[in-house]
């Protein structure tokens, strides 16, 4: 979404990098492009104007005439403006003394309302929580079926009734309590644009639950629409935070640079994609970083600890440094890697990483084709893959529909991928961590051909090479 003001951003700060001093005529034209940028990225005039005010005074006071780098200090002024526009601090949930939580979901039809409700109840279960979904939207058809089917994958039961919106969700709440749901998310119902009608039902359940949390769902491709929208709500429910979606889409993103100035309510979550678990806790510092090309470490490390079991990835370092690696492990770190999101979305995480390498089409049907290879070869050969001659490789080639020239690269990568690691670890890792290096040996048996661990190897993450990945993002 936010791809076309990150390209402003890069041309706006390479045409003061470098500088040893910048002149008042300097910081004048640097803002009239950060101004420009925001405004053709549908920002609200206001927020825009509030936003280049507070960067011209720090700019121009003792805050960068005192700085050794002027020009990284500018930088760093207009990251810190702007994780102040989108909300400053990251939005901390905090439960009932007497359970259950009640959250009111609210918004337009056609915003995703019912879908990240199931989000929502997703991640309340990665928190440890026992959430009850509630469909109280009466009024479109299937609304509450959709939720129940939705609740199935998830495993989150969802409780209605035919009845009025206001009893189904003051009885959700006796029957959270009597089935021990320690947080109830209620699912109330859209229109197609704000009316009386539906502010009045919305005002009612509201009344009749007086939820802990209201939540308004708002389309981030909606733009400046969603910040009046969010703003007509609020005046009639008083919101807690929003729920941003469809923030993987191609719109300018002006609504999410917005919304916490003009509404004056924090973004809480957004919504990065169609899956349950693309959804997550908004953090502006971590989206402000991405939008000037930082990268963000943390969402990246996130991902990882929620993807990578850490006893398996410990002893596949293990393998991997004292070069018995299989193709078997690589399998399964690749599977893991997959679980973290599309590779596109990874690459725009790492700092440092050049435009052209953020840029560049990163084709995630590669690693399917990788898994096919690995899946056609038997338990010895992605043990021994030096074992795999041509009859062998063009055996593989059919069974995972590719050319044997794949299934030999494949190989030929691998390979050179754990010589290379033995290599380091015969050199640099042995000084560096000779004991670590001895724990991770401990206990190593054979079995059935493979090394196992019998208890976990606390060795150096190494780093997992992705045969020609390098080729597709510029080398990285």
């Amino acid at each position: 979404m936010f791809e076309t003001l990150s390209d402003r951003f890069d041309r706006i700060f390479k045409g003061i990098r470098g500088r040893g001093k910048l002149t008042p005529a300097d910081i004048d034209d640097t803002l009239g492009e950060i101004r420009l940028a925001l405004l053709e990225a549908d920002v609200n005039l206001d927020v825009v104007d509030s936003m280049v005010a507070r960067i011209r005074d720090r700019a121009q006071g003792q805050e960068l005439s005192a700085a050794l780098n002027p020009s990284q200090q500018v930088v760093k002024i207009v990251l810190e403006e702007l994780t102040v526009s989108l909300g400053g601090e990251t939005m901390r949930l905090s439960y009932a003394s007497k359970p259950p939580t009640v959250v009111l979901m609210a918004g337009l039809q056609g915003a995703g309302k019912t879908t990240n409700a199931a989000k929502l109840a997703h991640w309340f279960k990665k928190q440890g929580r026992h959430p009850l979904l509630v469909g109280a939207d009466l009024q479109r058809p299937a609304a509450v079926e959709q939720l129940r089917t939705l609740g199935a994958q998830i495993d989150v039961p969802v409780f209605s009734e035919t009845s009025r919106p206001t009893r189904v969700a003051r009885r959700a709440i006796k029957e959270a309590t009597r089935t021990a749901r320690d947080v109830v998310i209620v699912d109330t119902a859209g229109r197609l644009a704000i009316d009386t009608e539906l502010m009045a039902e919305i005002r009612d359940v509201s009344s009749a639950v007086r939820p802990h949390y209201t939540f308004l769902v708002v389309d981030a491709m909606t733009g400046q629409d969603a910040v009046t929208m969010a703003r007509s709500f609020d005046e009639a429910l008083a919101l807690d935070g929003v729920i941003l979606t469809k923030l993987d889409g191609d719109a300018r993103g002006g609504a999410a640079l917005s919304v916490k100035e003009v509404v004056g309510k924090p973004i809480a979550f957004a919504s990065t994609g169609e899956k349950i678990e693309d959804f997550d806790t908004f953090h502006p510092d971590r989206l402000a970083s991405r939008i000037l090309g930082m990268g963000d470490v943390e969402t990246l490390i996130e991902k990882a600890e929620e993807a990578f079991e850490a006893e398996q990835a410990e002893q596949a370092a293990a393998r991997l440094l004292d070069g018995t690696f299989t193709l078997e492990d690589f399998l399964e770190q690749m599977q893991q890697i997959k679980k973290m999101g599309p590779l596109g979305n990874l690459v725009g995480m790492i700092p440092g990483i050049p435009k052209e390498a953020r840029d560049a089409e990163i084709d995630d049907g590669h690693l399917a084709r990788i898994e096919g290879i690995i899946h056609s070869m038997t338990p010895a050969e992605r043990v021994a893959p030096d074992i795999i001659d041509g009859s062998r490789r063009l055996r593989i080639a059919n069974g995972a529909g590719v050319q044997p020239t794949e299934v030999r690269q494949l190989i030929d990568q691998f390979s050179q991928m754990r010589q290379m690691m033995k290599q380091f670890s015969g050199s640099g890792a042995n000084k560096v961590a000779p004991k670590a290096r001895n724990r991770g040996r401990k206990g190593r048996q054979r079995r059935g051909g493979r090394i196992t661990e019998k208890g976990p190897a606390k060795v150096p993450k190494a780093p997992l090479a992705l045969p020609g990945l390098e080729d597709r993002v510029g080398g990285f």
